[in-house]
């Protein structure tokens, strides 16, 4: 297949427009486009997989009347598990969680066995995504050895290995030592990289297992505070701007950080900060089920935070939207709430969450979608070839949705390996139709190619 059509769609929510992909690139938009190849037009149903042209494969059709084309999605924090925790989750099945979703790049996080702090490790993890072919996978390397915290990681022979790897974390564990991540953020000046930060003071979370406050109290839950995250996060936005480097902060959760991150970027400092789309929905009162379901780090907040979070996210404050997307097997999930894993799988329903947070209540368009979700991680995280607008010349990393759909979240359909979604059950607004990696669909009719 080397070309389709798309007919009728809406480029980021603007007037119906025809949209050809061709040759791995967006080859035109408008009116009538694509049957200089020679194919006649044929019909085809909306959201439905394409019709072939005059039962030749030059060019599909596909009917893209009530769709917003937008982007391919970027996401900068995602959890492949492998290698060491194949039982969790695999490259390809998180990839294709991630197309599924309308993902065409992800970042995967370092915590796997072994802990990708090697050059050795990230080439492997990044090999494993462009065999698998659904999306792209972009490793993070760890910013200590072994996530211990306790000696710079080999950050420069990260850098210049195959994966080029921009961004580093040790998410999971915090860079709690002041002094090593002063010297993590001058490292990687020198290659215009980034420390992505897990703000969390150990000291201040010690047993912690929910948000703190009244309801912790009552249910006899040893509290998280925010000024556990808060306090990590106004330290490192003083070594960020003392040093002159860049610094993401990930899955914000308090209002507080938001207000923190505000005042950094305020002053001109080089801050980025992510929120993930449990956050923006889901509030600390569904601890109270005592189903480890909900058991996340950082933990559920008040629906104060996440109206914080929200308005921060409109507003520019908080730069994206990261899924933080964690699976985990059954039995880490399915036992006491004290003894099950912290995460959420969250990839395939991060825009749906999306939309029934922040786009139907009009707090930003599909225009700022595209931002957050793809534009904004593509910059922070210096990925080249996605992130860029639905132009002529332009990557073919287009995604298909349809906004007026409703579906309800069904675990046992989910592409991951994992069960582990809070969204059982719920219905969602939203539905990706089409998933196109380079032109290639890797999703059509809500199915994997």
């Amino acid at each position: 297949m080397s070309a389709y059509l798309v007919k009728n769609v809406s480029i980021l929510g603007g007037e119906p427009t025809d949209l050809l992909l061709e040759d791995g690139v967006v080859a035109a938009i408008g009116s009538d486009v694509g049957f200089e190849t020679g194919a006649s037009a044929p019909s085809s149903t909306n959201g439905g997989a394409p019709s072939s042209t005059n039962g030749t494969d030059e060019v599909e059709v596909v009917d893209g009347t009530g769709l917003v084309a937008l982007p391919g999605l970027v996401d900068l924090h995602t959890h492949l598990r492998e290698p060491g925790r194949e039982d969790a989750e695999t490259v390809e099945s998180g990839t294709q969680a991630a197309a599924l979703g309308g993902f065409t790049a992800v970042h995967a996080m370092a915590n796997t066995e072994p802990v990708a702090d090697t050059a050795g490790v990230v080439e492997q993890v990044w090999r494993l995504g462009r065999e698998a072919g659904y999306c792209d996978v972009y490793p993070v390397g760890a910013v200590t050895v072994g996530l211990a915290g306790e000696q710079l990681a080999e950050l420069g022979a990260m850098a210049d290995s195959a994966a080029r790897v921009r961004v580093f974390s040790d998410d999971g564990r915090c860079v709690s030592d002041a002094v090593l991540m002063r010297r993590a953020l001058e490292y990687v000046k020198a290659f215009d990289g980034v420390i992505a930060q897990h703000a969390q003071e150990p000291r201040l979370t010690e047993g912690a297992q929910m948000n703190e406050g009244e309801l912790s109290g009552r249910l006899g839950l040893t509290g998280w505070p925010a000024v556990a995250e808060e306090a990590i996060i106004a330290r490192d936005c003083l070594l960020a701007a003392h040093v002159g480097s860049r610094l993401h902060v990930c899955h914000v959760s308090t209002a507080g950080s938001v207000e923190i991150v505000r005042d950094a970027k305020r002053k001109g400092w080089n801050v980025t900060a992510e929120a993930c789309p449990h956050h923006l929905l889901l509030t600390d009162d569904l601890a109270e089920t005592y189903d480890p379901i909900y058991k996340v780090n950082p933990p559920l907040r008040s629906t104060a935070d996440t109206q914080a979070l929200r308005a921060g996210l409109a507003d520019g404050t908080i730069d994206i939207v990261a899924t933080d997307h964690a699976p985990h097997p059954h039995e880490d999930k399915d036992c006491e709430w004290a003894a099950a894993a912290f995460g959420m799988l969250g990839l395939e329903t991060a825009l749906s969450i999306v939309q029934e947070t922040m786009v139907d209540p009009g707090l930003l368009d599909w225009a700022g979608v595209a931002e957050r979700m793809s534009y904004a991680p593509a910059r922070i995280g210096r990925v080249a070839d996605h992130g860029q607008p639905i132009e002529v010349g332009a990557p073919a990393n287009v995604v298909l949705y349809d906004p007026a759909a409703r579906r309800t979240v069904e675990p046992a359909e989910s592409a991951s390996l994992s069960r582990n979604t809070p969204y059982a059950g719920m219905e969602l607004p939203g539905r990706v139709v089409a998933t196109f990696l380079r032109g290639k669909a890797t999703v059509l009719d809500g199915k994997l190619q």
